[in-house]
């Protein structure tokens, strides 16, 4: 039989009463629980209740942010890379240099500050400055270097360097030697290419600016590697002629100068032709060259020019308008690069084209360059141009000089 409604609610506050303390106890449990829940939040935790519905529960809020699965073998392989880059040309590096420096060798990075000192010198020069007016005394060696970094690139090769310095040496012996008394009351020679170019460092480091230490350096090397050598022939010092740039050959020293010295023959100097110097051009108007030639042309075109040439193939002698003239004559006269010329007429103008740097005779400066390039010593450049010559030393073919 079914209970009334009014039973059945005094029944439950019956139950409520009987249960109330039981209840207490499971309100104060789940109160105690709500307490001690840490929640994924920023903010500290109140001592408080939190409702058990939030707007937004905690396990819908964004996760922390975790590191791609790519992220740590990138950092990774960027980390070795480093490494590689850095670390192991320095591993490699170090033994190397210490191995050299065991050896004797110069580190790279001091051969453009470390200044090479010369050995000695057996006597000085005396040179007319042109710039002052006044006579320097120079230490042999010492005037050597500002001759070969005077007279030749200093980015030439080192054996052709050392080459050009037999040639300098050879020269201020000789002329000490054998020159003019009357020039040599003031000084022995001057600076200039009346005799050997010559300069000193100042000057040097105005002209090269950066590049100072290391052409420096390298050009002191060259003469002291060659240290008081010179060249002879049959134990007298030579007439050690040099020029920039030959045509192809070199010229016997009579067809261009007056004596014929049996050391200054011609001899094929094919490296030449790589010279930004080997060829040139120039063009004169008519008058231009009647002037330079002091002829009267009489409004003659084409005029009549007929050349002969020598075994070096400069010219020998041409004639132009019944005028004959050297090769030589032309050259100095018109100021061409050298005696190896061709004419072209060309309305009323007359085109010069050169090939070679210079008079041509001895030893050409960018023929030893090839020579060494081609893994020639100094002592095979300076004895094929110049033939049949020996290196000597100044102690042994000039002990007047040295004495003094």
């Amino acid at each position: 039989m079914k209970k009334s409604q009014y039973q059945q609610k005094s029944g439950l506050k019956d139950w409520k009463k009987r249960n109330s303390s039981l209840l207490k106890k499971i309100k104060e449990k789940q109160r105690a629980s709500y307490k001690n829940k840490k929640l994924p939040s920023k903010q500290p935790v109140k001592n408080k209740l939190l409702p058990i519905k939030s707007k937004k529960p905690y396990f819908l809020t964004k996760p922390p942010k975790q590191p791609s699965k790519w992220k740590i073998p990138v950092m990774f392989l960027l980390s070795t890379l480093i490494i590689i880059i850095l670390v192991v040309p320095t591993l490699i590096v170090v033994p190397f240099a210490k191995g050299n420096q065991q050896e004797g060798a110069t580190p790279i990075e001091n051969e453009t500050t470390a200044q090479v000192e010369l050995g000695s010198s057996p006597f000085s020069v005396s040179v007319m400055r042109s710039a002052s007016d006044k006579v320097e005394g120079i230490p042999l060696e010492e005037y050597v270097v500002g001759v070969v970094a005077s007279e030749m690139p200093a980015d030439f090769e080192k054996e052709a360097l050392k080459a050009q310095a037999l040639a300098a040496r050879t020269y201020i012996v000789n002329y000490k030697l054998h020159g003019n008394e009357e020039e040599s009351k003031k000084s022995d020679v001057t600076d200039t290419v009346q005799h050997q170019v010559y300069k000193d460092e100042y000057q040097l480091q105005k002209q090269w600016g950066s590049d100072f230490n290391w052409k420096i350096n390298k050009v002191k090397k060259a003469v002291l590697e060659t240290e008081g050598e010179i060249l002879t022939y049959k134990d007298a010092p030579i007439t050690p002629a040099f020029f920039s740039t030959s045509n192809g050959y070199t010229e016997n020293s009579e067809d261009y100068w007056e004596n014929e010295l049996p050391y200054l023959r011609s001899v094929a100097s094919p490296w030449d032709k790589e010279s930004p110097k080997y060829l040139d051009q120039k063009t004169f108007s008519s008058d231009q060259l009647e002037k330079a030639l002091e002829l009267d042309f009489s409004n003659k075109t084409p005029l009549p020019i007929q050349l002969t040439r020598t075994d070096s193939k400069r010219v020998e002698e041409i004639e132009i308008a019944g005028q004959k003239f050297s090769g030589r004559d032309i050259r100095e006269k018109l100021d061409l690069r050298s005696s190896d010329f061709t004419v072209e007429q060309k309305n009323n103008h007359f085109i010069f084209t050169t090939k070679g740097f210079g008079h041509g005779i001895g030893m050409s400066q960018y023929g030893a360059n090839g020579m060494a390039k081609d893994g020639k010593s100094y002592k095979d450049i300076v004895q094929y141009y110049y033939q049949n010559v020996q290196i000597s030393t100044v102690d042994n073919i000039a002990p007047t000089l040295v004495a003094k």
